[in-house]
């Protein structure tokens, strides 16, 4: 018994000097003088193990992020002559104009904001940044990969695909491959611009200038390798769930209630409201109803509310993304 009590008095000491060790190294806090008690030292190991858990992650994600951007870049992008939008096009522009290689202008025109990182959004944000946009400069250096293609539709649709797999991949990691919107959300607290205006001028400069100097056609393709590249970075980034706002009004509110939660698995909120209409501007106590579905689940709830109240007043509202609450199915029985 005593041996035990050694022992688990000995691995109480350890799990101490950890978290304090870490603590001080990872969250950069003082340590608490003294042994913590086995709860505070247990719910702190917890939530440390949980942050190395999720920078792993991260880390991860940016690797994966930086090899798909690579392929992208070297083996569609560069060896057929086009650009994308934002600092990679221009740096794609530049090194094609200069001759100059590609990664020495990645480093020299995304580093500068990257630093701007720091102030704008914070210092973790900033350094995981400078080190994705080095490791894409020697991926792009170092990597000796094939040329795919050299039809101009595939360039255009599958280089734009890796790159804005690699820049999602290493959003979601917490970091960007790309300066130029940490540029906009500088310009934009400063001059009340919002991030898509700004995002939408600078590229309209950046293809504008490709037309001009390197032909009206490359900044065409360029142009369709934007989108497919925004339009995948946007999959990686919400998934294929693209979540619909449903506000219903109904005088048969109970029965869709319990529709939506029954047959859907879905979570519904009951807002108290008064409807207002004619001359007069009659009143009428309402419930009002709001869930959250997917896209693919929008002709469902036409349908099924129709069979309930073919009356029914439906809104529907796009939503960029969703936490908490019961907007993932929960386990039920079709009816």
């Amino acid at each position: 018994m005593s041996r035990t009590r050694s022992h688990n008095f000995r691995r109480l000491l350890v799990k101490n000097y950890l978290v304090q060790v870490l603590d001080s190294l990872i969250v950069r806090r003082r340590g608490t003088a003294g042994v913590l008690s086995p709860y505070v030292a247990a719910k702190r190991f917890r939530h440390l193990l949980y942050y190395i858990r999720s920078e792993i992650r991260n880390t991860l994600l940016i690797l994966l992020g930086i090899l798909s951007a690579s392929i992208g870049l070297k083996s569609f992008l560069i060896p057929n002559g086009f650009i994308d939008g934002g600092i990679t096009g221009v740096s794609l522009m530049a090194a094609r104009l200069s001759g100059i290689p590609l990664p020495w202008w990645l480093l020299l025109f995304n580093l500068p904001f990257m630093v701007l990182g720091f102030s704008q959004i914070n210092r973790n944000f900033a350094i995981k940044s400078m080190l994705s946009v080095s490791g894409l400069s020697l991926a792009v250096g170092v990597l000796d990969l094939p040329t795919i293609t050299s039809d101009k539709l595939l360039i255009a649709v599958f280089g734009g695909f890796f790159l804005g797999l690699g820049i999602g991949l290493a959003v979601r990691g917490g970091s960007v491959l790309d300066g130029t919107e940490v540029l906009a959300i500088y310009v934009g607290r400063r001059t009340g611009i919002t991030v898509g205006d700004f995002l939408l001028i600078t590229n309209i400069i950046i293809f504008s200038t490709a037309a001009a100097l390197l032909g009206v056609e490359v900044a065409l393709y360029s142009i369709l390798i934007y989108l497919a590249a925004g339009r995948t970075v946007d999959f990686v980034l919400e998934g294929i769930e693209e979540y619909t706002g449903v506000t219903i009004i109904s005088t048969h509110s109970d029965q869709i209630r319990e529709m939506i939660m029954r047959k859907l698995g879905r979570g519904v909120t009951v807002y108290q409201g008064k409807a207002g209409y004619g001359r007069r501007g009659m009143q009428k106590q309402n419930e009002i109803l709001f869930t959250v579905i997917t896209r693919l689940e929008v002709a469902r709830l036409y349908a099924e509310i129709d069979l309930i109240d073919p009356n029914a007043f439906v809104v529907m509202t796009s939503i960029k993304d969703t936490r908490g609450g019961m907007v993932k199915k929960r386990a039920h029985k079709a009816h």
